[in-house]
């Protein structure tokens, strides 16, 4: 059966909001050479105007690439931000658009995802916020019946566009809350998409090593492959040079879940970690992941 959504929210307050998605949803449609052209100068653009958001950026790369000096992290951060002008044209393109051509795509790793469903069992498939983490996730959503699992957006009218743009291709999106109906289809030999790296006010975490730095980190992943009997498998995907797009699914956790959720959790934590030094530039530095700290003291990001 096909996802239903409720009736969109139309009231007089959210037509702001309703206007941003017509504009998102018009930039979504253009021809993918011109947002592709369009996308570094974005970038800039970014770089310069959300100095906020740049110092935490900045913040992040000094944290976890120290042994870098700082004209390297200056450089990463300058390539960072080209790659978000990207990554945004990508994010409008997968919610409300069209996809590059199949053969812009390269996959590889099923091999290990068949292994892993053998017998009828779930799998997790555990990713970093990447830049291109939508158009992604939708590429794969065209080659294999996934579904995701999402943290919603505060803004109704968005919310309600954005999970409408997701559910054309993707089988089910649980949000955070919705463990239940998670497991229940992890239960049936289904697949999720997850990305557990981000700091989240709710949900069991802990502290854990991420970048050599303690993360306060989601134990969800243990939890959901302790309570459905999922295996659990990294996925890894980047934008290449030359524009198309390369998603690998790399072999299960062995032996996960185990019986300590910290353990697990720094498990999954190190395996992304892995997966981010891979192509640091395109990974979501912009969010504050390390502002909670062991003693109950929050770091400043400004």
């Amino acid at each position: 059966m096909a996802p239903t959504l409720p009736p969109p929210p139309l009231s007089p307050r959210r037509w702001p909001a309703w206007a941003l998605i017509g504009l998102g949803w018009t930039v979504a449609r253009w021809p993918l050479r011109l947002q592709r052209a369009v996308g570094p100068g974005l970038g800039w653009l970014m770089f310069h105007l959300l100095r906020s958001r740049r110092r935490v950026a900045a913040t992040n790369l000094a944290l976890c690439f120290p042994e870098l000096t700082d004209a390297e992290r200056a450089d990463l951060l300058k390539a960072n931000f080209r790659e978000l002008g990207l990554g945004a044209f990508e994010f409008l393109r997968a919610w409300w658009g069209r996809l590059p051509a199949a053969s812009e795509c390269e996959l590889t790793g099923l091999e290990h995802l068949a292994k892993a469903r053998e017998g009828g069992r779930g799998v997790i498939l555990v990713s970093a916020h990447f830049t291109t983490l939508e158009i992604c996730m939708r590429l794969l959503c065209g080659r294999i019946p996934l579904a995701g699992m999402y943290r919603p957006h505060e803004e109704p009218a968005m919310e309600w566009a954005v999970k409408r743009g997701r559910l054309r291709h993707a089988v089910a999106m649980f949000s955070r809350d919705e463990l239940r109906p998670a497991i229940r289809h992890l239960k049936q030999g289904g697949l999720l998409w997850f990305a557990p790296d981000q700091e989240t006010r709710r949900g069991d975490s802990v502290f854990v090593p991420f970048f050599g730095r303690p993360a306060w980190s989601l134990t969800s992943t243990h939890q959901l492959a302790r309570l459905s009997g999922a295996a659990v498998l990294p996925l890894f995907h980047e934008r290449l040079p030359d524009g198309r797009y390369r998603i690998e699914i790399l072999p299960r956790l062995e032996g996960f879940p185990g019986t300590d959720a910290t353990a697990d959790t720094a498990r999954v934590m190190a395996a992304l970690e892995a997966l981010v030094r891979r192509c640091p530039t395109q990974y979501l530095w912009l969010h504050q992941r390390f502002k909670r700290q062991p003693d109950g003291s929050k770091r400043r990001y400004g």
